[in-house]
C-alpha cells in the first residue's frame, strides 16, 4: 500500500510530537538543540539536511538547477559505480550562501536531486544515472576534422576502436536488421562508398538527405529499381519455400540416395579434398562401415546413415554435372539430407549423439550446411553446442591425461579437436563475434604427422613422419601452425573493449604473412604430394584474415598517409583470394555454389578491390592524371567484372541475394561516370536498375 510522503522531520516524528515544518530547523528540534533532518519523499529515500533557500519535499523547482553540472570527465562515459560514488560523496554548494553542505555518508543526495513536482512518481538514483550516461554517450566527442575512428594520441601509435554497435549509421539503417553487421560498419566508414550508399538508400525508400539523387531522371530510375528490387524479394521468398526449413521434411529422406557407383565417385571426392583439411573421419574405418552400410541401408544406424549422406553430399559440391539444371535437383535432396541430420543432433540428448560419432555428424554438418547455405550465416551459434559437447566427452584434454585408450582413438580425439577449433575461429571471423574457446582452455596437443592407412585398432604407438613429408594430416597442421595467431586476431577485432593499435595489427600481419610463406615452402615443393586444391583450399582459409584485420586503417588511406600498407596488404590479399591457383575446377566451383566462411572470404576481398578502385580513380580525378594513367585502373575494372560474372554463377546456381551484383555493378558505373564526365548519380542509379532486372530475370 502506498504511504503519503513524510514532511515532519525525524526527530519529530521520533517523538511523535507535531512539526511545524519550519526552516533551517523546526521549534522543536530548535527547542531540544538537535539537528533538523528531513527524510525525501519516502522512508526508502536517504536524508538530508534542509538549509536556507531550499524547498520542502514536493516543491517545485527550476528545471535548469536539476541538471547535471558538467564536469571535467574523460571522454568515455564512467560506470555506474564510480558515477554514483562521486555524485554521493562530492559536497553541493549552497545557491543562497554559496557555503558548502557536508554530507553525512555516500546516502546523501545533492540539491538538485532532492526537490521535486509533487503528484509524480520520482526517479530513482539509476534512473538519473542512467539519463546522465545518456547525455554523455550523445554528446560528440571528436574534434572537427578528425576521424571518429582512428584515435591519435601525442607520442602514441594510432588506435581504432570499434564502431558501436548501436550507433545510428546510414548502413546499419538501410539494411534494417538487428544482426551484428561487424563489415557493414567499416564499410560504412569509408567515403568512397557513400555514393552507392545513398543510391540504395533511395532504392530502399530511406531517403539519404541527399539532393543529388532528386533530380527527375534519378528520381525514375530509383523507382525502376525499386520495382525490380521488390521483385527479386518476392521471386526469393517463393524459392526459399521448398527449402526444408520453410516446408515440412520428406518422409523419404533418409532412404532416397544416389546410385552405389555415383556415391562412391562423390565419398572419394570429399575423402581426397575437404578432409584433407578438416579431419572428421578415419578413413579405413569408414569405409569399412560404407560396404556395410551399402549391404543394408535400411538397418543402418542413424549415425553411420547420416555419416555417409553428409560425405556424399559434401563430395558432390565438388562434382562437375555439366547441367545447372541437374545439380539443382540434387541440391534439393542434398537440403533433405542436411536438414535430417540437424534434426537428429537437435533431438533429445541421448547417448549415442554425445559420443564421437556424434561429433563427427555435427561436423559434417557445420561444413554442409555452410557449403549449401543452410543456415550458413548462423554457424557462430551452432559452434557453442559444438564446443560444449566435445569438452563433454573431453576432447579438450589431451589423451595422454584420459584413461589407457587405443592409439587410434587418440589420434581421432586429436584431429576432431583441431577440426572443432577451425571452425570456431573461422564462424568467430564470419560473424564479428568473440571466439567461443580460448587457448588457456585446452591443453590437447597437435594430431600425428602421419596417413591414415598407417593405423588401425591394432595399433598400440604411432610413428610420426617427418614435418616436410606430406600427409593426410599435413594440411590440418598446416592450419593448426597459424591457429593461435588467427585466434588472437579474432578476439582484436570482435572483443567488446578492445583496441585496434596498428603496431598490433602489423605484428598480428607479419605472423600470418610467415605462416602462409612456410606453406608455400612446404607444399609447393615438386612430388610434395598436395594438389591444386589442397594449396588453393588452404591459402584461403588463412590468408582471408588479414582483409578484416586492416578494415579499420585501409578506407582511411586517402587522408593518412600512415595506413598505406594496410590498403595494399587488404588490395593483395583480396586478389590472391579471387585468383586461385589454376586446377580442374574442383576450388572454383565449391566457392561458388558455397555460403559461410566460403562466401565471406569472397566478400571481403570484392570489399577489398572494389575500394582501391574507387580510391584510384578520385586520386587520379584530384592530381589530373584520370586520362593519361590507366593501366592500373584497367586492371582493378577488370577484376570487379570478373567478380560481377563470380556473382551471376552464384545466383544461376542457387543463391537468392543479389546486393552483390548490384553493388559490384553500382561501383563499376561510378568509375566509369567518372572516366566519361557523365553524371555519377544517374549512371549508378541506371546501373543499379539494369542489374536488379537481370537479377530478376535469373531468379
Amino acid at each position: 500500500r502506498r504511504r503519503r510522503l513524510a514532511l515532519s522531520c525525524r526527530e519529530c516524528r521520533r517523538r511523535k510530537v507535531k512539526c511545524d515544518h519550519d526552516t533551517p530547523s523546526c521549534a522543536n528540534c530548535l527547542r531540544n538543540k538537535t539537528q533538523c533532518i528531513y527524510k525525501a519523499f519516502s522512508d526508502d529515500a536517504p536524508p538530508y539536511i534542509r538549509r536556507p533557500g531550499l524547498g520542502r519535499p514536493g516543491d517545485a523547482v527550476d528545471p535548469g538547477s536539476a541538471a547535471p553540472r558538467p564536469t571535467a570527465a574523460s571522454s568515455s562515459p564512467p560506470s555506474r559505480a564510480v558515477h554514483a560514488h562521486t555524485i554521493a560523496s562530492t559536497p553541493q554548494t549552497d545557491n543562497a550562501n554559496g557555503s558548502n553542505v557536508a554530507s553525512d555518508g555516500p546516502g546523501d543526495l545533492p540539491q538538485s536531486m532532492s526537490a521535486r513536482r509533487p503528484g509524480r512518481q520520482e526517479p530513482t538514483l539509476s534512473d538519473l544515472l542512467d539519463r546522465i550516461q545518456k547525455l554523455e554517450s550523445s554528446t560528440p566527442r571528436t574534434e572537427a576534422g578528425r576521424s571518429p575512428v582512428v584515435h591519435e594520441v601525442a607520442g602514441a601509435e594510432p588506435v581504432a576502436r570499434r564502431p558501436p554497435a548501436g550507433s545510428q549509421q546510414e548502413w546499419q539503417a538501410v539494411l534494417n536488421k538487428p544482426r551484428d553487421w561487424g563489415r557493414s560498419r567499416w564499410i560504412s566508414k569509408a567515403p568512397e562508398f557513400g555514393t552507392m550508399i545513398r543510391c540504395y538508400s533511395e532504392i530502399m525508400c530511406k531517403k539519404s538527405q541527399d539532393a543529388s539523387f532528386q533530380a527527375p531522371e534519378t528520381t525514375r530510375l530509383i523507382t525502376e529499381a525499386a520495382d525490380f528490387l521488390q521483385k527479386c524479394k518476392s521471386r526469393a521468398k517463393s524459392i526459399k519455400v521448398s527449402r526444408p526449413t520453410r516446408s515440412p521434411p520428406s518422409t523419404e529422406a533418409g532412404s532416397a540416395t544416389y546410385s552405389r557407383e555415383m556415391a562412391d565417385v562423390l565419398a572419394k571426392l570429399y575423402f581426397t579434398s575437404i578432409e584433407s583439411a578438416h579431419r572428421i573421419l578415419h578413413a579405413p574405418t569408414f569405409w569399412a562401415e560404407y560396404e556395410k552400410y551399402w549391404e543394408r541401408p535400411e538397418s543402418a544406424s542413424p549415425d553411420l546413415r547420416h555419416k555417409v549422406n553428409l560425405v556424399i553430399g559434401i563430395g558432390s559440391s565438388l562434382y562437375d554435372y555439366g547441367d545447372a539444371a541437374a545439380s539443382q535437383r540434387r541440391t534439393e535432396l542434398l537440403h533433405q539430407w542436411i536438414y535430417s541430420a540437424q534434426t537428429w543432433l537437435s533431438g533429445p540428448l541421448e547417448k549415442d549423439r554425445l559420443d564421437i560419432s556424434g561429433l563427427q555428424v555435427y561436423c559434417l554438418t557445420i561444413l554442409a550446411r555452410q557449403i549449401f547455405s543452410i543456415g550458413g550465416d548462423t554457424v557462430w551459434m551452432s559452434m557453442g553446442s559444438l564446443v560444449h559437447r566435445a569438452m563433454q566427452v573431453g576432447l579438450h584434454l589431451d589423451p595422454k591425461h584420459l584413461p589407457a585408450m587405443p592409439a587410434l582413438q587418440a589420434e581421432l580425439r586429436r584431429r576432431l579437436w583441431a577440426t572443432i577449433l577451425e571452425f570456431v575461429v573461422q564462424s568467430s571471423l564470419d560473424a564479428w563475434m568473440p571466439p567461443r574457446i580460448a587457448l588457456s582452455e585446452f591443453d590437447t596437443e597437435p594430431p600425428s604427422n602421419i596417413n591414415d592407412e598407417d593405423m588401425d585398432e591394432s595399433t598400440t604407438a604411432v610413428q610420426p613422419r617427418p614435418r616436410d613429408t606430406f600427409t593426410s594430416t599435413s594440411l590440418q597442421l598446416a592450419l593448426l601452425e597459424s591457429l593461435p595467431t588467427r585466434l588472437r586476431i579474432v578476439e582484436l577485432l570482435n572483443g567488446m573493449h578492445s583496441e585496434l593499435r596498428y603496431e598490433r595489427v602489423l605484428s598480428l600481419t607479419s605472423e600470418l604473412t610467415s605462416a602462409l610463406q612456410n606453406q608455400a615452402t612446404l607444399f609447393q615443393s615438386p612430388g610434395n604430394g598436395s594438389t591444386p586444391f589442397h594449396r588453393n583450399y588452404l591459402d584461403y582459409l588463412t590468408r582471408r584474415f588479414i582483409i578484416p584485420l586492416h578494415y579499420p586503417f585501409s578506407h582511411q588511406a586517402r587522408v593518412n598517409p600512415l595506413f598505406h600498407r594496410s590498403v595494399k596488404l587488404s588490395l593483395d590479399a583480396g586478389l590472391a583470394l579471387v585468383s586461385p591457383e589454376p586446377d580442374d575446377g574442383m576450388f572454383t566451383r565449391l566457392t561458388t555454389i558455397s555460403g559461410g566462411m566460403f562466401r565471406e572470404g569472397f566478400q571481403s576481398a570484392t570489399t577489398a578491390i572494389s575500394l582501391e578502385l574507387l580510391t584510384h580513380v578520385a586520386t587520379q580525378r584530384s592530381d589530373g592524371s584520370l586520362h593519361r594513367v590507366h593501366h592500373y585502373r584497367g586492371f582493378l575494372k577488370q577484376a570487379v567484372r570478373d567478380l560481377i560474372g563470380v556473382s551471376e554463377q552464384r545466383i544461376r546456381m542457387g543463391e537468392t541475394n543479389v546486393k552483390s551484383h548490384m553493388f559490384l555493378s553500382m561501383i563499376l558505373a561510378e568509375v566509369e561516370a567518372v572516366e566519361d564526365g557523365k553524371p555519377v548519380e544517374v549512371e549508378v542509379a541506371r546501373a543499379a536498375r539494369d542489374s536488379l532486372r537481370f537479377c530478376e530475370g535469373l531468379l
